[in-house]
C-alpha cells in the first residue's frame, strides 16, 4: 500500500533537512562551471533544490489521492476548475502548461466520470471543463486530505520562512517570465 501522510511528510522532512544541512556546512557550493556570480551560484542552487523538491511534491501528491484514481496531474486540473469551469487552454495557461498535455489529463478525467464539458458562453467550439458531481465529493476528500497533511509539518517552519520563501519564489517567477 502506500505511503502515509505522515510518511510522506517525514521523508521530505529528511530528504530536505540532509539537503539543508549539506548546504549550510557548504555555504553555497559553486557549481564547476566558470563565471557564475555568488548570486548566480546561490540561484543554481535554489533551482536545482526545486526540480528536487517538486519531483517529491508530485511523488507525495500521488500517494496522497492514488486510491480516489487520482494523479498528482488530475489533482492540479481538479484545483484549477474547483471555483469555475476553465477551457484547456486556460487551465493549461494557469499552470504554465501544454494544452496537449492539460487535454490528455482532462481526457482522462472525462472516462472517470469526473469532469464534463459544457457550453462556453464566450467561444462556440471551446467546451468549458467542469467538476461532475462525483469529482466535487472527491475533490473535497482530496482537499481535507492535503490539510491534514501539509498541517502535519508546516509547523516545522516560522511563517516568516515561509513568507520570505514564497516571496522568493513568486519574484523568481516573474524574473522567468520576462
Amino acid at each position: 500500500m502506500g505511503v502515509t501522510i505522515r510518511q510522506g511528510a517525514e521523508q521530505i522532512d529528511k530528504g530536505l533537512t540532509k539537503t539543508t544541512e549539506r548546504r549550510q556546512k557548504a555555504k553555497v557550493k559553486r557549481p564547476r562551471s566558470r563565471g557564475y556570480t555568488v548570486e548566480g551560484a546561490a540561484m543554481t542552487n535554489l533551482i536545482l533544490t526545486l526540480f528536487r523538491v517538486n519531483g517529491r511534491l508530485m511523488r507525495n501528491g500521488d500517494d496522497l489521492v492514488r486510491d480516489l484514481g487520482l494523479t498528482s496531474a488530475r489533482w492540479q486540473v481538479f484545483g484549477a476548475i474547483r471555483d469555475r469551469p476553465r477551457t484547456v487552454a486556460q487551465i493549461a495557461r494557469h499552470f504554465e502548461s501544454t494544452r496537449q498535455g492539460v487535454l490528455w489529463v482532462v481526457s482522462g478525467l472525462l472516462k472517470s466520470g469526473l469532469v464534463e464539458l459544457v457550453d462556453n458562453p464566450d467561444h462556440k467550439r471551446a467546451k468549458l471543463v467542469s467538476l461532475t458531481e462525483r469529482g466535487r465529493e472527491i475533490f473535497d476528500q482530496v482537499v481535507r486530505r492535503q490539510e491534514d497533511w501539509v498541517n502535519s509539518f508546516s509547523g516545522r517552519f516560522s511563517l516568516e520562512e515561509i513568507r520570505t520563501t514564497v516571496g522568493v519564489l513568486e519574484q523568481l517567477g516573474r524574473e522567468l517570465n520576462v
